[in-house]
């Protein structure tokens, strides 16, 4: 008889925790539960999810393989230590194998308005979650960071030995997280934590069943792109901020990668907090590391825009305006490191990203509210 393992995602109705879910589930190792309040996410999602997942069992498929579809979820505020205890306490100590921590406020923009809301949410959530794990003797770790820890990087690719330097109240909230973890780690040997720091997800499953669907007005361009051409956001003209920035066509530069590549990186991540895991050094001071996950590819915001003209047959009209507060150049990644250590590939290129986003979002115009 298989025993599945436990495993939390929060946030895990949301884009990247929905696809993360899905990657879980094709294992048939992990019984997932998700964390999530909703705040940018649609519980729908997870039942897409479930649905996709047994729709790819097997004939031959076991209790361990049906039961590995199904998702435990939670709606719980990570602000509220109560909340959390509440949902480890189901599974007592020792229950629950590890933690992938997604949920976040994520927009820079917003978080240069609005600081302190992020603060509060991003940096205490985490120190509650962790609180709690330790509470009930969990004590594997994956958190979710940002290409924005590395603020302006003097060197491009980037490396993850770059100084850590975020421009923006956002990547500051996840650099302040990974210095906690790392903290931990070295205070406690029985703590194993991997830092992902995301460079830009995007598309959809192929599917078209889970996607991108942000709560009110996309702030990332791919899905204000995908809404802008199926009708949705009406607005008729494109806003880019800034067209002076040292990169080729004076637009800034972002590293793209498909959501099923970056979600396939977080299996591998936890994988490398099992003990029989190689990725740390026995020796090591603290087992505590950080991986890029990127593709290793810049592409501009008109490069972006002229790829979703393609694919979408939309006559997209932008505007040059002001540089936005918060924005850096360039941000590409190395994940030469992720590559070597913990074998991670991110093979999907521009165009898949593209056709799977409007794949999805043509088949659900208003999102998960489509049914």
């Amino acid at each position: 008889m298989t025993t599945l393992k436990n495993v939390i995602v929060t946030g895990g109705a949301g884009y990247i925790g929905s696809h993360v879910i899905y990657v879980l589930q094709k294992t048939r190792r992990y019984k997932v539960i998700s964390i999530d309040n909703h705040h940018n996410s649609h519980p729908a999602a997870l039942d897409r999810v479930s649905k996709l997942s047994q729709s790819e069992l097997p004939d031959d498929a076991t209790d361990a393989d049906r039961e590995s579809t199904k998702i435990e979820s939670y709606k719980c505020d990570l602000t509220q230590p109560e909340q959390i205890k509440a949902v480890f306490e189901k599974y007592g100590k020792g229950g629950i194998w590890g933690v992938i921590h997604i949920a976040a406020y994520k927009a820079v923009g917003e978080s240069t308005q609005i600081p302190l809301t992020y603060y509060a949410n991003n940096v205490s959530a985490t120190v509650f979650l962790l609180q709690v794990m330790a509470d009930y003797e969990c004590h594997r770790f994956v958190y979710s960071s940002s290409a924005t820890v590395y603020g302006t990087p003097p060197v491009i690719p980037i490396p993850e030995s770059t100084k850590l330097q975020a421009d923006s109240p956002y990547g500051k909230t996840k650099v302040m997280c990974e210095t906690i973890l790392d903290d931990l780690c070295h205070s406690d040997k029985s703590w194993r934590a991997i830092s992902l720091r995301y460079f830009n997800p995007a598309g959809a499953h192929p599917s078209g069943q889970i996607g991108e669907d942000p709560r009110g007005r996309p702030g990332n361009l791919l899905p204000l792109l995908a809404q802008m051409a199926v009708g949705r956001v009406k607005d008729a003209t494109l806003k880019v901020f800034g067209n002076d920035y040292p990169t080729p066509d004076g637009t800034c530069v972002r590293d793209y990668l498909h959501i099923m590549d970056l979600a396939s990186g977080h299996v591998l991540a936890l994988d490398a907090l099992a003990p029989e895991s190689k990725v740390f050094d026995a020796n090591a001071d603290a087992f505590f590391k950080a991986y890029n996950l990127g593709k290793g590819k810049g592409l501009s915001v008109l490069q972006i825009v002229d790829a979703m003209r393609k694919a979408t047959g939309f006559d997209y009209k932008y505007e040059i305006i002001g540089r936005r507060r918060g924005d850096v150049p360039d941000l590409t990644a190395d994940p030469t490191l992720a590559e070597k250590e913990l074998g991670f590939k991110a093979p999907a290129n521009l165009e898949t990203m593209c056709r799977d986003l409007w794949n999805w979002q043509t088949k659900n115009r208003l999102g998960y509210d489509t049914q």
